[in-house]
């Protein structure tokens, strides 16, 4: 013990006296092996701690304060206490002593032993006996960090000083600067606005000692070593000043002082703050500001000059906030559509578009709100469309009237079961169509648009409306050979056809199948140049169509065969390479698109893939004399395989299975029972065809039955497999056929799990 207590008096000492700041790291670990206690530290300390030299008091409590730092989790809590009384007395010491002291509070806030009051305690001297912003940054966020440390652990205490404690941390943060200290000085704050502190007679004062940072400008300087971000501010100050619905008399107005500046970056703050508390504030709270915000947003709608992207985002919250707010305040729908309404049918429809946008933002609050919009607005708009002779002028009012029934569409609720464009529907139906037959390509584009919103609308078009859609869909996907109304076509064809499949199925495919096998002929009965281009077109547009409206299962039931039925066509000439091709893509996004399910995975498993299989092994065994098949060329072989290796990657494993067990009996042993249209030879071995390039080369094929099933999925007689792909891509002199092969096998060796199996193959080989 008397070795020990040395050992303890040199450590103090040695540093006491400045000669080693090392030994507070020694003292500490000898206090943590449990050498000596932070009590007998406190003994050893005794002269240091009562010497008459401010300096060398500060040197002893600056020891101690170290040793907590590093030990204040094994303190008990008579220790703890002792601790707090002598360091709450040491604040009424001489300012140099202040900053250790600090620290060594800071170390006791986070114990968890803190005895019943202390936290109390120890702020009430905190907040008496030390003026923090006269402090040096570091001291001034000890004292942050201590506040936020009592938070975490003493709530009930703190809060039992009621607004005292406001009182003090504002006293405490008035006049702060640097961002460090203001971000942990924000968190505070935020703390007591959202976990239900008393602001008392304070609110005020908490409000003027944060806002007064509002909005924030501050750009970190370049190689920041702390990190600190001006978003990160912004965010934590935008909680506080957002956290409580008593700042709402104090906090709007300063919104809308910052709205009218010039400041970008301040419009921007003061509209996402404001989007921010209006989901905070009730009716009560905003009723008496409602006039001057508006005015606001009113100014920067109407005067903004330009729609450029810096004032995009300010424009974004501006609506968001439209939208939020009149969720519950009536009396805005009156100050927008008295201000916006107008502006819709002005003859040069120069404000159109910022009107509409508020008014769509205000549509999107609630279904009262849209109720009570588009009541108001869309005569105007249909009258308007009616009037105007200008393609211009009707392809944004479409543009208009589409984007209101987006925005109610966002808001619809159970309140109702019919659309608020129920009343309109007749007149939105024939705005639409009529612009689908005009010859102005960007009005048919935009009514295809338009198209494809009204079906997204719950109940409101009828089954009478829907075939009149897919009448004109088809005449323009049939006649129409501008490229932007063609792709506007396919992209809401394929929209409605997945709320309304029944009238695709009817009318439109069985219309695109009889287009498609159809031949061009002129009065002479001979093909013409110009006719074949445009009729290659035509089979183009459709191929995407049938590709774009197989998303229903049973639409997926009468698309594809119509596809297979190209490629069985293409036998005998009656379609080219190139139409193939877009066939076998068209093939592979219904099997991307398609949802998985039994029945799409029946379609592929059964009809499509056996199929394929088929008119590739037709195509092969004709060879190439005469005219050899399209089948065979390598672009179509290639654009296959994506068909079948998308349909296998996504089938069930059962059918996973079956499909393995197939491919690899029919490339192994030739067996072709379960091929449509079954007329092929029994001795087929497509894997030992050295000569004939037709055959090996459907190699390829088998890469997309077995290469991309489930890992979970074990291919069948998989060595037997390995021999024979082995053997055709060492011996084929076919580029494709021996490629092919490797693939194969290669793709098969990754999946055979590492171990001696796997070592066992290659060496064999």
């Amino acid at each position: 013990m008397a070795a020990d207590s040395a050992l303890l008096l040199s450590l103090v000492e040695e540093y006491v006296s400045g000669l080693q700041d090392s030994k507070a790291k020694d003292t500490a670990t000898a206090v943590k092996n449990g050498e000596f206690t932070v009590l007998q530290l406190v003994e050893a300390l005794g002269l240091s701690l009562t010497s008459s030299q401010p300096h060398t008091r500060a040197r002893g409590v600056q020891l101690l304060s170290e040793v907590l730092h590093e030990c204040y989790g094994g303190l008990t809590e008579k220790e703890v206490e002792v601790l707090l009384v002598f360091y709450e007395n040491r604040l009424k010491d001489h300012h140099v002593i202040t900053p250790p002291v600090l620290q060594g509070l800071r170390a006791l806030s986070k114990c968890t032993v803190l005895p019943p009051g202390s936290a109390v305690s120890m702020l009430r001297s905190l907040f008496q006996d030390v003026h923090v912003q006269s402090l040096m940054l570091t001291e001034r966020a000890c004292v942050y960090n201590m506040l936020i440390n009592l938070m975490a652990i003493r709530e009930a205490e703190l809060k039992g000083l009621g607004p005292d404690f406001v009182f003090g941390f504002v006293q405490s943060m008035d006049g702060e600067r640097d961002p460090r200290n203001l971000l942990l000085a924000f968190q505070i704050a935020k703390g007591i606005v959202l976990r239900g502190y008393d602001l008392g007679k304070f609110t005020e004062e908490l409000f003027e000692v944060t806002s007064c940072y509002f909005p924030i400008d501050f750009s970190p300087p370049p190689n920041d070593p702390h990190g600190i971000t001006r978003e990160e501010l912004i965010l934590t100050l935008r909680d506080v000043l957002t956290g409580t619905p008593r700042f709402a008399e104090f906090l709007l107005p300063l919104i809308i002082e910052k709205l009218d500046s010039d400041v970008q970056s301040a419009k921007l703050d003061s509209m996402q703050t404001l989007t921010a508390c209006v989901s905070q504030y009730e009716h009560k709270d905003l009723a008496e500001f409602l006039e001057g915000l508006w005015a606001s947003l009113r100014r920067e709608v109407f005067q903004t000059s330009s729609e450029d992207r810096v004032c995009r985002p300010r424009r974004d919250h501006r609506d968001h906030f439209l939208s939020v707010s009149l969720h519950s305040l009536n009396t805005f729908l009156e100050l927008v559509l008295k201000d916006c309404k107008h502006h819709l049918c002005e003859p040069d429809l120069k404000l159109v578009w910022p009107s509409a946008k508020l008014l769509q933002a205000a549509c999107s609050a609630s279904f009262r709100a849209s109720c009570v919009i588009t009541a108001a607005i869309m005569p105007s708009l249909i009258e308007q469309y009616t009037n105007r002779a200008q393609c211009s002028q009707r392809r944004t009012l479409l543009e208009v009237v589409q984007k209101f029934i987006q925005s109610v569409k966002t808001c619809q609720t159970s309140e109702s079961e019919d659309s608020v464009f129920v009343a309109f529907r007749p007149s939105l139906c024939s705005m639409v169509f009529s612009a689908l037959t005009e010859t102005n390509s960007s009005l048919q584009v935009t009514a295809c648009s338009v198209l494809t919103s009204l079906a997204q609308q719950p109940g409101l078009l009828l089954d009478s409306d829907i075939e009149l859609a897919v009448d004109h869909l088809t005449r323009l996907l049939l006649t129409e050979q501008d490229h932007t109304v063609s792709v506007a076509v396919v992209d809401c064809a394929g929209a409605l056809a997945d709320l309304h499949p029944a009238a695709f199925i009817s009318n439109f495919i069985p219309r695109l199948k009889t287009e498609m096998f159809s031949e061009p002929i002129d009065q002479d009965n001979n093909r013409v140049e110009s006719e074949q281009l445009s009729h290659h077109a035509v089979r183009q547009r459709c191929l995407s169509a049938l590709a774009a409206v197989s998303i229903k299962p049973s639409v997926v039931q009468e698309s594809t065969p119509v596809l297979l039925q190209v490629l069985s066509a293409a036998h005998t000439g009656g379609f080219s390479v190139e139409e193939v091709v877009l066939a076998c893509r068209s093939l592979q996004r219904i099997a991307e698109q398609v949802p998985d399910s039994e029945e799409t995975g029946r379609c592929f498993h059964d009809v499509i893939i056996p199929r394929l299989l088929s008119l590739a092994l037709q195509a092969a065994l004709q060879g190439e004399d005469g005219n050899r098949s399209p089948l065979l060329e390598e672009a179509v072989l290639s654009s296959m395989v994506p068909i079948i290796s998308t349909s296998c990657s996504r089938l069930q494993p059962t059918l996973a299975l079956q499909t393995a067990s197939r491919a690899v009996s029919l490339f192994l042993d030739g067996d072709v029972s379960f091929l449509p249209d079954n007329s092929f030879p029994s001795n087929i071995q497509l894997l030992k065809q050295q000569h004939s390039w037709t055959q090996s080369q459907m190699v390829c094929l088998l890469v997309g039955c077995v290469c991309s099933l489930p890992r979970s999925v074990e291919v069948p007689r998989v060595d037997e497999l390995l021999s024979a792909l082995e053997e055709m891509s060492c011996s084929v002199l076919h580029p494709l056929s021996y490629t092919s092969a490797a693939k194969c096998l290669s793709g098969l060796l990754n999946k055979k799990p590492q171990g001696d199996s796997l070592d066992s193959g290659f060496t064999a080989r």
